[in-house]
């Protein structure tokens, strides 16, 4: 296979559009956080509580409400950043098939689903706030780690459907889907099929994933993937995906995710405590207090955020050795990896700072590097001897 390197005017394109991307993510977390602050200390959080409290006695409408106008406001403030980070931008870059129509139906669907999924989730904490004011912290977390777990098990099924096609591979396909199975069987995992998605509806990028568990397990492949990469490489990538399977990933990252939930719960539980007494808040089941609460659940991810993403690149580069182990093609490997970035617009040499602090994968030209490392050479055919 033909040694690619990666395209330098991607490459340079990649890292406009990673600098860009950052500025913004910071413009965010500065915004959400200057929102949060201004509620508490300009004492709009409690105006409007008293305010919810004299239209309904019923507490878990109080919350509903309280989320809605909380919310509505941030996202109105968020939106001018949010459709240039999320339209504008990569259609500068070339990156987007998507149209503005589809972009607001996007929108929609996110406003209303992510709006179900967190109004359950923040009335469930509040519901444990109430009756658990002091041990609410391990309940929360414990309740977390199963709602995470039926969410893993049930998206694939119920949610992904809701922003993609997904379509089982047809008979041109017949020879990648028996050799994607045989490759997860090796795996010792089961898969419910292999789908085909249609990224490109939205995206030029490519992609492709393992989701599910037990029964939705299944292999899911991006039509621009199917388009642009050869089988081998497809083979490559998903056998960096069951890698995680085989090193049970999901469940060291579940376990993770739940020590890590824990602590946090229960470092926001001693200082919501604090914050309660501090600004004359009713109890800390008081949905006033509701800004503080996303103040310090932030400032906890933001301090750990170094520590989980080291954690994720390790598992990452243990599932890329799984890949280079059980395909034995190494050049595929590295390919597949060099198409991806340039596709993607991803950096394959990013500052060493980014790298530790925002990326939960190690950097592309580390992981091309080591795939193209794997490849043994020829051995040297001996001269005859007389």
């Amino acid at each position: 296979m033909e040694n690619i390197q990666p395209d330098s005017q991607r490459q340079e394109k990649a890292r406009q559009y990673a600098r860009i991307s950052r500025r913004l993510m910071l413009m965010n977390l500065v915004l959400s956080g200057l929102y949060a602050i201004l509620w508490i200390v300009c004492g709009w959080s409690s105006s409007l509580s008293q305010a919810i409290r004299l239209m309904t006695p019923t507490v878990w409408l109080q919350i509903a409400l309280y989320l809605i106008v909380f919310s509505a406001i941030l996202y109105i403030l968020d939106l001018p950043l949010s459709f240039y980070e999320s339209y504008t931008l990569p259609q500068r870059f070339e990156m987007s098939n998507q149209t503005w129509r589809g972009w607001i139906n996007d929108q929609i669907k996110e406003i209303l689903l992510g709006g179900a999924i967190g109004l359950l989730l923040v009335e469930m904490i509040y519901l444990i706030l109430r009756h658990y004011p002091q041990t609410w912290w391990i309940w929360v977390s414990a309740f977390l780690l199963i709602f995470n777990v039926l969410l893993s098990y049930l998206a694939p099924i119920l949610l992904f459907p809701i922003f993609n096609k997904f379509t089982p591979l047809g008979e041109e396909y017949q020879e990648l889907v028996e050799r994607l199975k045989r490759l997860a069987n090796k795996a010792g995992t089961q898969v419910e099929g292999v789908y085909e998605m249609d990224m490109s509806r939205r995206t030029k990028a490519a992609n492709a994933a393992l989701t599910g568990m037990g029964k939705t397990r299944r292999i899911i492949i991006g039509d621009t993937l199917l388009e642009s990469f050869s089988p081998d490489e497809i083979e490559t990538v998903l056998a960096h995906e069951l890698g995680h399977h085989v090193h049970k990933d999901t469940i060291y990252l579940i376990l993770v995710s739940a020590a890590s939930t824990i602590l946090g719960m229960f470092v926001v539980s001693l200082s919501l405590a604090w914050s309660v007494e501090q600004f004359n808040f009713g109890s800390v089941s008081d949905i006033a207090a509701f800004p503080i609460v996303l103040i310090l659940l932030g400032v906890f991810q933001l301090i750990t955020m170094p520590i989980t993403n080291a954690f994720s690149r390790w598992r990452e580069s243990l599932a890329d050795e799984y890949a280079l182990e059980i395909t034995g093609k190494g050049e595929a490997f590295a390919s597949a990896l060099t198409r991806l970035a340039d596709q993607n617009l991803s950096e394959t040499q990013p500052e060493a700072w980014v790298e530790w602090l925002l990326y939960s994968h190690p950097a592309l030209g580390k992981r091309i590097a080591k795939a193209r490392a794997s490849v043994k050479s020829p051995e040297p055919i001996p001269s005859n001897q007389s």
